[in-house]
C-alpha cells in the first residue's frame, strides 16, 4: 500500500521484480563472457545503535535519495491486530517531537524535494529525492520520525490517520470494482493465522479495535534502528555523508532484537473455488497457485514464463484470448515474490457475453503447450530482451520506487549484500526453455490451485 500523495502509486506486486536479459536459448550463460562485471559500488557501515547505512556515489546529476527502510510489513502484524505497519507509513509523515504536523511536506516541498512511502507484506520503505546541497534536511527529519515520532503523537492524532486508512480502504479496497479479489485470494492462499492470509491494508475490525498502546508498542517494536537499513545515494561526499549520519543518527536508541518470522510452509493441497459478486459489468476470473519465494530457485523462471504469457501483444494468452478467440477484454501473469513464499496469478476479464469457463479452458489450454513444448527460442530471446532493458531502466535513476536507492535496500535485506545486481542479472540469463517447460509442470498444477471467479451482481 502507498499513502495517497499527488505523485504516482506503485503496483506493488512489481516493485520487487529485477529482471535481466538475452541469453543463448537453452543454455546457460556466463555472465562474465557477455558483459563487463556489472558491480554497483559501495560503502556499508553499521551504528552503534543497529542501524544499517549503504552509501553510493553517483555524480552524474546533482541529485541525492534517501531511501530508508524499515524490515515491518503486514506479514509481523497478528490476527486481530491488523494494518498497523500501513497504518503507521501514513502516521511518518504527520510530524514529529520536532517537525510540526504538515511541516515535514512543507520543508521538503520549499527545498524542491520529492517523497513518498509504501508499505507490503515484508517491509516498508519511505524515500526523499532531493537537491544534494539539501540532504542534511531529509536526514534530520528522518531521524526525528525514527526517534521520536510517538514523544508527539497524542492518541486523537493516530486516530486521525486511522480514520485516512480507513477511508482508503473504502476507496481502494471496499467501492473499487473488483477490490475484493485480493483480499479472497491471500484468505484462499493461505490458511488462517498464516502472515500473508490478510491483508496489507487490514480490516475496519482491526483498526477500530486497535488501542492506542496497541499501536504504539507495535512501533516501539519495529521501527527502531535495529531493524531499519538507510541507503544514500547520489551526489555524495562519503566522509561527508557519513558524518551527517552519525550527526542524526547516532543518538536513537536501538530497540530489543526483532524475531524473525518463522511461518509453516503454506501448501495448496487440491483445488479451492470460490465465486463473489460485486457491481462490475464483465466477469473476471484470477487463477493463483503458491511458488517459490524471493531470490529463490524458480522464483526468476516464474517471473519469465508471466513475460511468456501475458507481456506484449505476442504473448500466448493475449494473443489467443484478446486477439485471436475475442472473449477477453484483458488478460495478465505475473509472479508476485514474497519473502516468506511467493503467488503465481493469472487474471482475465471477460468481453460482454463471454463466460468465464471458456476463458479458464483456453488458459490451461496454452499451459499444457508449455508443458509438453518448451518455448521457442524467439519467444525466449523477447521475454529476455523485454526483462533486461527494464533492469536497465531501473537503474538509470538513483531515487523513487525501484531506483538504485531502492534496489540497494532490497538486495540487502533479501540477499544481505546491497550489490547483487550481477547476480540478480545472472537468474535470469540461466533461465533455459526446458527451465520453463519444467517450472510450469510444477508450480502451476491443475490440481492445486485457486481458482476466483468474480461477477456481476450486488455485493456481499
Amino acid at each position: 500500500m502507498t499513502r495517497v500523495r499527488s505523485s504516482h502509486l506503485l503496483a506493488l506486486a512489481l516493485t520487487a521484480l529485477i529482471l535481466a536479459g538475452p541469453a543463448t536459448i537453452g543454455e546457460p550463460v556466463s555472465l562474465q563472457a557477455q558483459t563487463p562485471a556489472l558491480s554497483v559500488p559501495h560503502t556499508r557501515f553499521t551504528l552503534p545503535n543497529g542501524l544499517n547505512v549503504i552509501l553510493h556515489r553517483d555524480t552524474s546529476v546533482p541529485v541525492v535519495a534517501v531511501n530508508l527502510w524499515y524490515h515491518v510489513g503486514s506479514a509481523n502484524e497478528r490476527v486481530g491486530r491488523t494494518g498497523f505497519a500501513h497504518l503507521f507509513e501514513h502516521v511518518m509523515f504527520e510530524g514529529s517531537m520536532h517537525v510540526p504536523e504538515g511541516d515535514f511536506d512543507n520543508w521538503l516541498e520549499a527545498a524542491g524535494a520529492n517523497n513518498n512511502g509504501s508499505t507490503n507484506t515484508d517491509r516498508t520503505n519511505y524515500y526523499i529525492d532531493l537537491p544534494a546541497n539539501a540532504l542534511e534536511l531529509a536526514l534530520f527529519l528522518e531521524s526525528d520520525r525514527m526517534g521520536f515520532l510517538l514523544d508527539d503523537k497524542s492518541p486523537g492524532k493516530v486516530d486521525g490517520q486511522r480514520d485516512v486508512v480507513k477511508n482508503e480502504k473504502r476507496q481502494g479496497v471496499d467501492n473499487q470494482p473488483y477490490g475484493q479479489a485480493f483480499v479472497e485470494l491471500s484468505s484462499l492462499l493461505y490458511p488462517a493465522g498464516h502472515p500473508y492470509s490478510w491483508p496489507v491494508i487490514g480490516s475496519m475490525e482491526d483498526l477500530s479495535a486497535a488501542s492506542f498502546e496497541d499501536v504504539a508498542r507495535f512501533f516501539r517494536t519495529y521501527y527502531v534502528p535495529n531493524n531499519a537499513s538507510l541507503v544514500i545515494a547520489g551526489d555524495i561526499d562519503l566522509a561527508d555523508t557519513r558524518k551527517l549520519v552519525e550527526k542524526w543518527f547516532a543518538d536513537v536508541p536501538a530497540g530489543k532484537p526483532v524475531t524473525p518470522l518463522s511461518p509453516p510452509t503454506a501448501v495448496l493441497d487440491g483445488v479451492k473455488q470460490k465465486t463473489i459478486t460485486d457491481r462490475v459489468q464483465l466477469p473476471r476470473l484470477y487463477m493463483a497457485w503458491l511458488t517459490p519465494g524471493l531470490l529463490k530457485p524458480g522464483d526468476a523462471t516464474m517471473d519469465i514464463i508471466a513475460n511468456l504469457l501475458s507481456s506484449g501483444k505476442n504473448s500466448r494468452l493475449y494473443r489467443r484470448l484478446v486477439y485471436d478467440l475475442q472473449i477477453a477484454q484483458d488478460v495478465s501473469a505475473f509472479q508476485q515474490s514474497q519473502a516468506l513464499g511467493s503467488n503465481f496469478v493469472i487474471v482475465a476479464t471477460a468481453r460482454p457475453g463471454q463466460g468465464l469457463d471458456r476463458i479458464q479452458a483456453v488458459i490451461d489450454e496454452e499451459l499444457d503447450k508449455l508443458r509438453r513444448e518448451a518455448p521457442t527460442p524467439r519467444e525466449m530471446t523477447r521475454a529476455l530482451n523485454q526483462t533486461e532493458a527494464s533492469f536497465y531502466r531501473n537503474m538509470e535513476r538513483v531515487g523513487g520506487f525501484g531506483g538504485k536507492a531502492d534496489q540497494l535496500n532490497a538486495y540487502y535485506k533479501a540477499a544481505g549484500t546491497p550489490d547483487y545486481f550481477a547476480q540478480d542479472l545472472a537468474r535470469y540469463r540461466a533461465v533455459t526453455a526446458a527451465d520453463v517447460q519444467a517450472a510450469v509442470d510444477r508450480y502451476l498444477p491443475k490440481d492445486r490451485r485457486v481458482e476466483l471467479s468474480v461477477v456481476p451482481g450486488e455485493k456481499k
